[in-house]
Parts: C-alpha cells; sequence; structure tokens
C-alpha cells in the first residue's frame, strides 16, 4: 500500500487477490478466474474495499456480449457510456463489503465500515464526470476480493442482514428506486411491473408497496404465488392480452424491464397523463411507437439509467428501517461465476443469484 493510504485496525492487506477478469467480448469462456492479481491502492479520495458478496445482474452479460452495441463495430460503443471496453476489466456491480483502507483525504474513521457501493458513479477520486459510469463496466467492479471506489459511492449500512442478502440490494433496488422516484409513484396509484420476477421487477414489487400503490405484476404463471408474496395486489401472464385483462386507460404508471414486441399495449394501458419508466429491454430493444398515443394521452416518458440524487441512500433507509426484504435465489462461489451467469439466463428464479467471495 502507498504512503497515503491508512489502513486502520483492519488487518494486514495482501498484495494479490482472486477476481473474475471480463478479457473480452464473447461467451462464458472471456470470464476468467485469476489468483495473483495485484490488490488496487485507493487513490487520495477513494477507499478500498474487502468484497464479501457480489450479485450477479443483466447488466453483466450484456456487457460481455456487447448488447449495448449499436454499430457495427465489435464492441465499439459496447458499454454505458457508450464507449469501448478496457480490457481486462473487472465487473461486478452489485457489492457489499468492509473498508479496509482510506486514501489521504479521507477519514480515517471510516475504515472498519461495512458498506454498500453506489452502482452508478459520478465521481472518481474527487471529480466528478460528465458522464457517469457503471460500476463494474467503465472501471472494476466487486468480483474479486478487493475493490476501489470513490468514498462518496461507499454507503455505511447498518443491519443484521448477511452479506449475501445485502449485496441483493444495490444494482436491482436502486434501479427500481430511481424508476419510482422519477415517475414519482404516489400512494393508491395503479403500478403495472413487467419482468416482475427478476431482480428489478422484484424489488419494484416491495418499493411500490412500501409507497402505498397497488401493484400489478406481469410474469410467467409459475410464479404467480412468489410475487403475491412479496406483496403484489394482482399477477398477470405474461403471455395475456393485456388490454383484454387490464382494459385501455387504468394505470398510472408504468415500470417496464422487458420492452419486446408487445411494447405499444403498455402505452394503451396507461390512463391520460400517464407516466412510463423502463431501464431493460430483455424482450427486445426495438419497439414500434405510435407518436399520437404519447402525444394524445399527454404521457410521460422516462428512461432511468443515472440515479437521481439522493436515491441510493433513500434505499440504504428503506433496508436499515427493515420495510424492504432480500430475495437470494442461489448464491454461488466466485470461481462458478459461468454456471451463475446461466442460471441466471435461464430465468427460472425469483429475486437475486449472488456470488459469495472467498
Amino acid at each position: 500500500m502507498p504512503n497515503n493510504t491508512n489502513t486502520g485496525n483492519t488487518g494486514a492487506i495482501p498484495e494479490k487477490m482472486h477476481a473474475v477478469q471480463l478479457t473480452g467480448h464473447g461467451g462464458p469462456d472471456v470470464l476468467q478466474y485469476k489468483e495473483g492479481i495485484p490488490v488496487p491502492s485507493p487513490k487520495a479520495y477513494e477507499v478500498l474495499i474487502r468484497v464479501k458478496a457480489a450479485g450477479v445482474n443483466n447488466t453483466d452479460i450484456n456487457t460481455r456480449t456487447a448488447w449495448y452495441s449499436k454499430s457495427d463495430a465489435d464492441g465499439a460503443d459496447a458499454s454505458w457510456s457508450g464507449n469501448a471496453l478496457t480490457f481486462p476489466r473487472i465487473q461486478g456491480a452489485d457489492v457489499c463489503g468492509e473498508i479496509v483502507a482510506v486514501g489521504s483525504e479521507v477519514n480515517n474513521s471510516r475504515v472498519g465500515e461495512r458498506v454498500l457501493i453506489e452502482p452508478c458513479i459520478r465521481q472518481v477520486n474527487g471529480k466528478t464526470l460528465d458522464t457517469p459510469w457503471y460500476f463494474g463496466s467503465e472501471c472494476d467492479g466487486g468480483f474479486a476480493q478487493y475493490t476501489v471506489v470513490d468514498a462518496r459511492h461507499a454507503f455505511a449500512i447498518q443491519s443484521e442482514l448477511s452479506d449475501l442478502e445485502l449485496a441483493t440490494f444495490p444494482c436491482s433496488y436502486s434501479t427500481a428506486e430511481n424508476m419510482l422516484t422519477r415517475t414519482q409513484l404516489a400512494p393508491n396509484e395503479r403500478v403495472l411491473i413487467t419482468g416482475a420476477s427478476g431482480g428489478v421487477g422484484s424489488a419494484a414489487i416491495q418499493l411500490a408497496k412500501a409507497r402505498g400503490a397497488y401493484v400489478i405484476a406481469i410474469t410467467s404463471p409459475a410464479k404467480n404465488e412468489q410475487l403475491l408474496a412479496l406483496g403484489a395486489d394482482e399477477v398477470i401472464s405474461r403471455d395475456a392480452d393485456l388490454l383484454a385483462t387490464l382494459k385501455g386507460n387504468s394505470i398510472d404508471v408504468v415500470i417496464d424491464l422487458v420492452a419486446g414486441p408487445p411494447w405499444p399495449n403498455l402505452l394503451d394501458v396507461l390512463k391520460c397523463h400517464g407516466r412510463y419508466a423502463v431501464a431493460g429491454a430483455i424482450g427486445g430493444p426495438i419497439v414500434e411507437l405510435d407518436v399520437r398515443t404519447l402525444y394524445l394521452k399527454d404521457l410521460s416518458f422516462f428512461g432511468c439509467t443515472v440515479l437521481e440524487s439522493g436515491v441510493f441512500q433513500n434505499l440504504v433507509d428503506c433496508i436499515e428501517q427493515c420495510k424492504i426484504s432480500p430475495i437470494v435465489a442461489q448464491t454461488f462461489p466466485l470461481k462458478d461465476i459461468a454456471q451463475a451467469q446461466k442460471v441466471f439466463t435461464e430465468k427460472h428464479h425469483v429475486g437475486k443469484i449472488v456470488l459469495s467471495i472467498d
């Protein structure tokens, strides 16, 4: 560790660690579990975190496969910021861990804090970015024993939940909280959530119920009971005729994580002055929009990636006040990340798949 780093009393920090490196765009074979990778050193405004657990997300797989790229070039714009990634890259946006060292400009009292990392990175070593990064995309993330981040993005948390449980929250729940914040979901409003059994969808159910909303969830029939247990007031099959089931002009807010061919129906069920928020497109990114529906119903659209100010602290507060619960579907050791992602893509689970970091 450099001289400007304070390690407090957390014990010796090794020089090397094991981690999973993404070596390029492609299939699971581009994920390489390696030992002997140098432990990163925190710069002046950064903290070093010993990672205890890290969640698996769609963004990990989308980044690996260059799904975000809109160009013909091979991954030339395949990151959240629209730029080419630098390889090797350590992915992992969902992190629960402990601060074990701080840079020279960070108060040493933070050493020993249990923290969650805010995955939307606005600040790097004290400097504000023009275009926000995503943790584990434009910078190294949490699929490793140690990681560094600007102190601003390491949020202390007081909770009796396990590390594996806490690692379910940062990415999915902050995305869901951001969507509900942007749409200003209010008590007694009717909210429709697509892809409701996934990490963001199941988080949105809980967070919407915490706001006092009436929640209608769309999922496969096999997952109905699990979503009702989470708090959904109604569950609709993803194969159902949405207009026949809900009728037009009956929904205040749509939280969409799917998009795809049925997308126009989501606008048809919205009320006049309804709000639509999107943060995923697992059903397909290209949709057909009748602009007349947009302007005749005075709809508001929200694309949600960058977290609004205060969203992540609101999430931490909800966790500490036990307003929401973690949903751990399955856990894997870090070295089995390829298997974890395979299970993730099969979409038979409800909640989050989490990697334990030994």
